[in-house]
């Protein structure tokens, strides 16, 4: 299961509500219009308009295959964040001293808190009560707190390692996963703060409109209400479908496919739980609003 969202309806109609009833008018008065003598004479091919009807096509592939691999490279980072985060914890309790309980419970603790910061970050919502709470009490502080928690992976290994309470190896192995959940880390900040190109969006709308405006003059004027429902549904087709790849283009923008980051992190809380013998371990949240948060 990626995604079990239901997706409303009205959701998506608000999105383009606009375009809509701009194209809905359009097609009316082009249909009312069509209606005059001297407004008939104007005719183009048909394979004018679907000559372009091609072209706005192959754009929109594009556009939403392009939008679909950024959606599904979140899913794939946030799938390897899930499982370094276990990994990790796993060799943290292979590798401490017996007994050495709180340390273990230290790397645990800090690991959840950091997976619910860096979805909460990526989202550009304040922190919840929990991290902050955590923030608060051990004083971490930084422009990025998701960088600024894993810091203090490395610093606490690096101090257990100095009191040979690790070897070479085991140090190393534990610092290789940080270094995996940094590049997680980076690349789902790559993701957020590359945007598509903007010229390529004002292509498609425009084209799009132009296709909307010349589509009549090339279909019959004889059945009036055949011609304003075709002026009417292919460009609004268009318009949904490219508002459908501007919707999966951000996929941690807090929307309805948006990559579920609190219920990934939710999950990482847990099974850490659990691998450190916590009996409460805190049930798994439904989602409480449409855009998971």
């Amino acid at each position: 299961m990626l995604l079990n969202k239901k997706i409303s309806v009205w959701y998506f109609i608000r999105e383009i509500k606009t375009q809509i009833l701009f194209i809905g008018i359009f097609a009316i008065a082009i249909g009312l219009l069509d209606e005059l003598p001297w407004f008939r004479k104007i005719s183009l091919p048909l394979n004018i308009p679907a000559l372009l009807g091609t072209a706005v096509s192959l754009l929109l592939a594009f556009r939403t295959s392009q939008s679909y691999e950024r959606w599904w490279e979140a899913r794939t980072v946030w799938g390897a964040i899930v499982n370094d985060s276990r990994t990790f914890v796993r060799l943290v309790i292979q590798f401490m001293p017996a007994r050495d309980d709180k340390t273990i419970k230290d790397f645990a603790e800090r690991q959840i808190i950091w997976t619910y910061a860096l979805g909460e970050s990526l989202r550009k919502l304040p922190f919840s009560e929990k991290v902050q709470q955590y923030l608060n009490q051990h004083q971490i502080k930084g422009v990025n707190i998701s960088n600024a928690i894993l810091d203090e992976h490395s610093k606490q290994l690096k101090e257990i390692a100095a009191s040979k309470g690790l070897t070479d190896f085991q140090q190393m192995q534990l610092n290789d996963i940080i270094t995996r959940l940094c590049d997680s880390m980076g690349k789902c900040e790559r993701l957020k703060n590359t945007v598509f190109p903007r010229s390529y969006s004002v292509l498609v709308h425009i084209l799009i409109y132009v296709f909307a405006a010349i589509l009549p003059f090339g279909l019959d004027d004889s059945q009036l209400l055949v011609e304003i429902a075709i002026t009417f549904l292919v460009p609004v087709t268009f318009i949904a479908i490219e508002k459908t790849s501007i919707i999966m283009q951000d996929p941690f923008e807090n929307g309805p496919v948006d990559t579920p980051m609190t219920s990934l992190a939710q999950t990482i809380e847990i099974n850490i739980r659990q691998m450190i013998g916590e009996q409460n371990v805190p049930p798994k949240k439904e989602n409480t609003s449409y855009y998971e948060m």
